[in-house]
């Protein structure tokens, strides 16, 4: 019954919907929480000892949701703790870092546009250097507007900051590197052991060892009020909730029916950055026809090839 039920093309909308509109306000959140938590945004101390706080609970939540779903608390056993530090390596530690830091010298809505190239350049980890999919005309096309996008938005003249930058762009695309090679290892490592439980214990593993060497480093946070905690509370179930309901219809769907609403990420980061964070202002031609390159490209990735 449950199979049939996330089955159903309205579910698979509306849980979809749901996992993109997390993802999506994860951009005005982190910002929102670097003004609610007194987070020095230019020290990567601060930046690494918030986001630790966050996917220590983003961990928590996974493993709990898991554990219920499972009807069992979920361990790793003996041989899955090296996937689960390899993951954090890749998923959290590499990939969250640069996210942070990238995030506090970059808008809303230009990270969000960048970000959404994670689709792109795990086709080509997975497809060139992995070998795990077959690198198909629509995946190559797909990602060359997709790219096209990250030309556009990086080289315009706009109210945006002008051209390129290191610490925003640059560690943006590098974080959207590390996701791509965790996306690769954790599709593999799936194979032997329940992802909820993989991707809650790296969460947490990777949110630990983030927060300690950021307070290690002199980076401190001070939330403002107790609705900070609310905020940081919301940010750990981002992760752990919107990556519970997408496994759940992966498992129960076929892969293309549901990664074709990930061009929806994007549309609600520029949206909730637009609204949440007042920059309306910056959304000019380029960053409409650098959205609208990212979301092409990503439906032609995922649309499915004729049959001969």
């Amino acid at each position: 019954m449950k199979e049939n039920f996330f089955k159903k093309t309205s579910v698979v909308w509306a849980l979809a919907l749901v996992c993109c509109a997390l993802w999506g306000s994860a951009f005005p959140a982190v910002k929102i929480g670097y003004e609610m938590f007194s987070v020095d945004t230019s020290d990567p101390a601060s930046l690494i000892l918030f986001a630790g706080s966050r996917f220590i609970i983003a961990g928590l939540l996974a493993i709990i949701i898991g554990s219920v779903s499972q009807k069992k608390i979920l361990v790793p056993k003996k041989h899955a703790w090296p996937m689960v530090f390899k993951l954090s390596i890749f998923q959290t530690i590499g990939q969250y870092v640069l996210f942070y830091i990238a995030l506090a010298h970059s808008t809303g809505v230009r990270a969000s546009i960048l970000n959404g190239l994670n689709v792109f350049i795990a086709i080509v980890v997975a497809c060139v250097l992995f070998r795990q999919e077959k690198l198909t005309t629509n995946k190559i096309v797909g990602t060359v507007i997709g790219f096209a996008g990250l030309v556009v938005v990086c080289l315009n003249g706009s109210s945006l900051e002008l051209g390129f930058t290191l610490l925003g762009d640059g560690f943006m695309i590098l974080s959207a590197v590390s996701y791509a090679f965790s996306s690769v290892f954790l599709k593999r490592y799936s194979q032997y052991e329940n992802p909820v439980m993989l991707s809650g214990y790296q969460f947490f593993v990777g949110g630990l060892v983030m927060a300690i060497a950021g307070a290690a480093a002199g980076g401190h946070i001070v939330p403002v009020s107790g609705a900070s905690f609310l905020l940081l509370f919301y940010m750990g179930c981002i992760s752990a909730v919107a990556y519970s309901l997408w496994g759940i219809l992966l498992k129960n769907n076929d892969v293309s029916r549901v990664t074709v609403f990930g061009f929806m990420n994007q549309i609600f980061g520029v949206s909730f950055s637009a609204i949440f964070l007042s920059e309306g202002a910056v959304i000019n031609i380029y960053i409409i026809i650098a959205l609208a390159l990212v979301c092409t490209g990503i439906i032609i990735v995922n649309r499915k090839p004729k049959a001969a």
